[in-house]
C-alpha cells in the first residue's frame, strides 16, 4: 500500500502591484504638452534672447511638472514596497516598514523615519461622500446595480483601500526571508540635473 504523495509545488505567489493616481498623470500628460506647443512657438518665431528664455523655461517645467504628476508610483510585490516620488525612489524590504497611514495625506513609516505616498492622494472630499453613505445605511453605500448589488463590504475612499491593500501585502509578507533589509534611497537626478540648469539659465537670462 502506498502512502499518499506530498504537494511539492511552489508557494503561491502574489502578483505585483502598481498604484497611481490617474487625474495626476492626465493633467501633467497636459501641462506639458501646453509647455511644449507654447515652447516650440516661442523657440522658431522668438529673438535669441527669447529663444534662450524659452528653452531655460523648458529645461526648468517640463521636469518638474513631470515629476510631480507622471513620476510618482507606488509599486508592492511579495518582498518589498517601492516609493518613487517627484525627487527620490524608497525602496522598503517589507520587514523595514512599520506602519502604513493615511490621514491628510498616505505616508509610509519606518524605524528610520516616515515617506509620504504621492502616488496615492488623500481625498477628504471623497472620505466624506464615503462617510455619508455609510451613515445612510449599509444598503446606500453598496452598489445598486450589477452582480454586486447590496452585497459585500462597504466601500472606503480610494486612499484608504489602497493602504488597506498594502496593510495585508505587509502582513503576508514581513516574515520571509527574502522582505528583510534595511530601506534604500536614491535620488532622481534625471529630474534634478535638468531642473537645475534650467534654474541658474534662466535666472542669468532674466538678470540680462
Amino acid at each position: 500500500m502506498t502512502s499518499p504523495e506530498r504537494s511539492t509545488s511552489p508557494p503561491q505567489q502574489y502578483a505585483e502591484r502598481s498604484y497611481r493616481s490617474p487625474a495626476a498623470l492626465v493633467g501633467g500628460a497636459l501641462l506639458i504638452l501646453l509647455g511644449l506647443w507654447l515652447g516650440a512657438d516661442a523657440l522658431l518665431r522668438g529673438t535669441v534672447h527669447t529663444k534662450l528664455t524659452a528653452l531655460f523655461l523648458l529645461l526648468l517645467g517640463v521636469p518638474l511638472v513631470a515629476a510631480f504628476s507622471l513620476r510618482p508610483l507606488v509599486r508592492a510585490n511579495e518582498d518589498r514596497l517601492v516609493v518613487r516620488n517627484p525627487f527620490r525612489t524608497i525602496t522598503l524590504p517589507w520587514a523595514a516598514v512599520d506602519e502604513l497611514r493615511a490621514a491628510f495625506s498616505a505616508e509610509v513609516f519606518t524605524s528610520t523615519g516616515k515617506y509620504q505616498l504621492w502616488a496615492v492622494p488623500v481625498s477628504l472630499r471623497q472620505r466624506k461622500k464615503v462617510a455619508r453613505q455609510a451613515a445612510r445605511g449599509p444598503r446606500a453605500a453598496r452598489p445598486r446595480f450589477g452582480l454586486n448589488a447590496d452585497s459585500g463590504p462597504v466601500p472606503k475612499a480610494m486612499a484608504d483601500q489602497t493602504l488597506a491593500e498594502l496593510r495585508e501585502i505587509k502582513e503576508r509578507a514581513e516574515h520571509r526571508t527574502t522582505a528583510q533589509g534595511a530601506p534604500q534611497v536614491r535620488w532622481s537626478y534625471a529630474v534634478l540635473a535638468p531642473s537645475l540648469v534650467g534654474a541658474v539659465g534662466l535666472a542669468v537670462m532674466l538678470a540680462l
